[in-house]
């Protein structure tokens, strides 16, 4: 009888175990999870690999840069997965509202150094494919030092000033363009975030947007950044489309000099990832636009 019962029911005994040897590792991103986080990653270079994010010559991810912004210096965070000093203990909705609203988990504003209204703008599908790639980043404990004022209730008081007057947030389209100008448009104003150091600012940080990608004499860390508008005369308006594209993959100018700061840093920690069709797509891009007169050496 016993023998009769497992000759009969022997498949069904034997499919759990082969189940078993097929059923992918916890843990390990597979199918088609394992194209959205190849997908979020090269997201990640085309955001320069997030580099406000990594310490210069320091380890990448962990954070603790120091950026100084008015009256206060604040430290970029750690994007490990650590649970502790990381992103190991939020979710994926915690991670989405941090980046799109600026909003912690604890429900605490983020100040704006944090390009949360730039990213706001992201295609759904894309910012999905970027969350799932900064979940994967191996845990690495670093502890973030806390923002550094002499001003009484500062993040409060600056996130409300801002969030009433200067906030800018967009509706995010399902799906990035494709290809073209508008491809060039999207990555520049809400993945690789040109404008960021680009675009000069007042001295409470807010974009002077008639002089959009003008240059600053003193950028995001104090140091000069070149105008990129189409003014033949101080931006790259002899430049072809080419020499942009180089410029972003190599970090090579049309006079063969290599770029240098924060530049370099994008363009070694992402850009020179990108495809080079999305290079041109953002030459084009910079290209369509109103040449804006703007003298920074």
């Amino acid at each position: 009888m016993r023998r009769a019962f497992v000759k009969r029911f022997s498949p069904f005994l034997v499919f759990p175990l082969l189940l078993g040897f097929l059923t992918p590792a916890a843990g390990q991103p597979q199918g088609a999870e394992k194209d959205i986080v190849a997908r979020g990653h090269y997201l990640f270079s085309l955001a320069g690999g997030c580099a406000c994010h990594t310490a210069p010559k320091g380890p990448p991810n962990l954070g603790g840069r120091e950026i100084p912004i008015p009256l206060a210096k604040v430290y970029s965070t750690n994007l490990t997965a650590d649970r502790e000093t990381g992103l190991g203990g939020w979710s994926e909705q915690q991670i989405h509202n941090a980046m799109v609203k600026g909003v912690r988990p604890n429900g605490e504003k983020i100040l704006p150094v944090m390009p949360y209204e730039a990213y706001s703008g992201m295609a759904e599908e894309d910012l999905r494919a970027l969350i799932a790639y900064v979940r994967t980043l191996k845990p690495v404990r670093k502890e973030i030092p806390a923002l550094k004022t002499w001003v009484p209730f500062y993040r409060p008081l600056g996130t409300f000033v801002w969030s009433n007057l200067f906030s800018r947030f967009f509706n995010p389209p399902r799906q990035a363009p494709q290809s073209g100008v508008e491809r060039g448009r999207y990555l520049v104003e809400h993945v690789s975030l040109c404008g960021d150091c680009h675009t000069p600012r007042s001295f409470m940080g807010v974009p002077d947007r008639s002089f959009y990608l003008a240059g600053a004499k003193k950028g995001p860390l104090g140091e000069e950044i070149p105008n990129i508008a189409p003014d033949k005369e101080t931006g790259i308006g002899e430049w072809s489309r080419n020499d942009i594209a180089e410029l972003l993959l190599t970090g090579v100018k049309p006079d063969l000099d290599n770029v240098q700061g924060l530049m370099e840093e994008v363009v070694q920690a992402g850009y020179k990832n990108m495809k080079r069709e999305d290079a041109l797509a953002i030459a084009d891009y910079l290209k369509s636009l109103p040449p804006v007169k703007n003298k920074i050496k």
